[in-house]
């Protein structure tokens, strides 16, 4: 993910790693070609207090860029799809941000259906309240 993103990550231990694979509502979903990972994707179940049930939230989804077009991303939210379905899960949604048109584009031709939300972000760290890097809390 942080490749395909472009972000920074730190290496994580064994016993994370673990712990977090070991989680009932942990789903982790890896495309491999020729045995080296070229994609892949974590979503997490979510328990309703609406009703007796689940809904899933796909969280992320990264293919390496050699790969895009290919029908490996399409593969991807198609697997997490039918294991929710086998499940007895009937709703998966993911956020998107508005900018992203590649993502809203993929999104839509996967038969996803978008949603007027706005999502909210707060850093614990800072007392809960973001900042824009000077101080000041973003608007």
């Amino acid at each position: 993910m942080a490749e395909v993103f472009q972000t920074e990550r730190s290496d994580l231990s064994d016993s994370y790693v673990d712990g977090l694979l070991a989680r009932p509502g942990m789903w982790v979903i890896a495309a491999t070609v020729a045995g080296e990972v070229v994609g892949g994707l974590t979503a997490h179940t979510l328990a309703m207090t609406t009703y007796e049930g689940s809904e899933m939230f796909l969280y992320d989804i990264a293919v390496l860029g050699d790969f895009h077009r290919r029908g490996v991303g399409r593969s991807l939210v198609d697997t997490l799809l039918a294991g929710a379905r086998a499940t007895g899960i009937e709703t998966v949604f993911v956020p998107a941000e508005d900018d992203d048109v590649h993502a809203l584009d993929f999104y839509r031709a996967l038969g996803g259906v978008p949603a007027a939300v706005t999502m909210f972000d707060f850093d614990t760290a800072a007392g809960g309240h973001r900042t824009n890097g000077t101080g000041d809390a973003r608007s």
